[in-house]
């Protein structure tokens, strides 16, 4: 039989100068196996099948250029091939063809919905573009090429990160997919370890009345004990369940989190171990709203606001807020437009929110002033030249927040620089008190996590911007204090509710 050639993953055409030369050309018309192409001929890899072998997956038959096999995602010369997907029409495609549930039925995804794939933040790219016609994204027009960690960032064999910018694009893109469409709801993906800070962020800012559900999975698609997959139909079960919806037909959960049979609320959700079933939910009280092991179900439903009850989603949010520049004397006061004329968001105005940690014997030395916080300071410097939203969380001790003095003395200068500080326990496994917020100067964050708090206090800045500077941080007068926290109420009754 002939395998068609570099059709094993559809970035193999992309990196189609690392592989071997095919066994030969078939030709659909007549089937004849040509040693040269011509016409509509295929390249194919011939490959001879034994019954007397058993039952297996046809056989990978690409080598390299050398004619070595492939053994890992590296060429011989040290070139790189791509493991992720640069979308999921290929995972949802081998889902419904390969797999099957307890009945033996297949098309586990296929009976559910009809599906569009759309490519926000994705993790396979193409490098050589792809003209339209090929596109299998809900995109349209040729893609031009791609650079990696800037248009597709994936998690392995070379990792690359997105930048805060990217966070912008994505959230516009969503924002764009589901305005006035009609989609029964959204199926977010993304790597494991990161997923559940996105999922909350899209929970805060995207204004819509039907579910967005995010999957990871701990093991790659196809492997021996995967879980993703199995996650993605329950993802498509919760949401064809309308068990989310409330009297009038709207989400009444906010974005979710379903892995291995469980409901995890995005506020709540977070990675603890790369293992299936390693996912818990933080804060103490709850976090996992119901199961998907069968039928889905809902155990409760959660107070927080999200999507279109949030204080801070996309439409909510005013064209122009206050920021902070450095001028000659000091901070001083700026307009900063965080919304393009369509009302989306400009990814040059992205907050900057840096997380500062409390630990045990963390000062310098027993003088207990600003000096030693030199990652403070220097951040503060950074904010004041390049950020003109943004903040700090500041992760004390469990759960009251507290910081040795240097470190407390840091975050109070912040503040009088017109950047919030967000004050949370480490682990977030309880709820700061109004102690930890220092006479109303900082956020007290619940029981929110750090990384949590930091999406959070960005949404915060987008909707309300910085807090008003003293003339001279060093030494703030009374009246500027009591500004500053005048402003941090607003800040805090979104914290309290969301």
């Amino acid at each position: 039989m002939y395998v068609e050639a570099l059709s094993a993953h559809p970035l193999e055409v992309d990196a189609a100068e690392l592989y071997g030369e095919p066994d030969g050309y078939l030709d659909p018309a007549t089937g004849d196996l040509l040693s040269e192409p011509r016409g509509a001929a295929k390249a194919v890899y011939r490959v001879a099948l034994d019954p007397g072998d058993g039952a297996y997956l046809l056989p990978y038959a690409a080598v390299q250029r050398d004619r070595s096999p492939w053994d890992t995602s590296f060429a011989a010369t040290g070139e790189m091939r791509q493991q992720f997907y640069p979308d999921a029409s290929r995972i949802f495609e081998e889902i419904d063809r390969y797999g099957i549930d307890e009945y033996g039925h297949n098309n586990l995804l296929g009976s559910i919905a009809d599906y569009d794939f759309v490519r926000a933040a994705p993790s396979g790219g193409y490098t050589k573009g792809l003209p339209a016609e090929a596109r299998t994204d809900l995109g349209e027009g040729d893609i031009a090429p791609e650079a990696l960690g800037e248009d597709f960032f994936p998690y392995k064999p070379v990792r690359r990160e997105p930048a805060l910018p990217t966070l912008a694009r994505l959230t516009n893109c969503v924002a764009r997919t589901l305005d006035g469409a009609e989609y029964d709801g959204a199926i977010w993906l993304e790597g494991s370890p990161t997923a559940e800070e996105t999922i909350y962020w899209l929970n805060l800012l995207i204004d819509t009345r039907t579910p967005i559900v995010a999957n990871s999975s701990q093991y790659p698609h196809g492997v021996i004990g995967n879980d993703g997959n199995h996650n993605l139909i329950q993802a498509a079960r919760y949401i064809a369940s309308r068990v989310w919806e409330d009297d009038s037909g709207v989400d009444r959960v906010g974005a979710v989190m379903v892995q291995n049979g469980q409901i995890f609320t995005s506020r709540e959700v977070q990675k603890a171990d790369a293992r299936p079933g390693g996912y818990i939910a933080t804060g103490g009280h709850g976090g996992i709203v119901g199961n998907t092991v069968w039928d889905p179900v809902l155990s409760f439903v959660p107070v927080a606001r999200h999507t279109h009850r949030s204080a801070v989603r996309l439409s909510e949010l005013p064209d122009t807020v206050p920021g902070v520049r450095a001028a000659g004397w000091g901070p001083a006061a700026v307009d900063v437009t965080i919304k393009d004329g369509d009302g989306y968001l400009l990814p040059d105005a992205m907050p900057k929110v840096t997380v500062s940690r409390y630990t045990n014997f963390g000062a310098d030395d027993f003088s207990d002033t600003v000096d030693g916080e030199v990652e403070v300071l220097a951040r503060i410097r950074a904010n004041l030249a390049r950020y003109p939203l943004a903040g700090f969380v500041a992760e004390g001790s469990s759960p009251y927040a507290g910081l040795y003095e240097s470190l407390l003395a840091a975050m109070k200068l912040a503040v009088a620089h017109g950047f919030p500080v967000v004050a949370v326990g480490r682990g977030g496994g309880g709820y700061v008190s109004r102690y930890g917020g220092q006479g109303g100067l900082f956020v007290t964050g619940g029981n929110l996590t750090a990384p949590k708090a930091r999406m959070l206090l960005m949404a915060c800045l987008l909707k309300f911007g910085a807090l008003p500077p003293a003339l001279d941080p060093a030494n703030p007068t009374p009246a500027e204090l009591d500004a500053v926290r005048a402003k941090v109420v607003l800040y805090q009754q979104v914290f309290d509710s969301h």
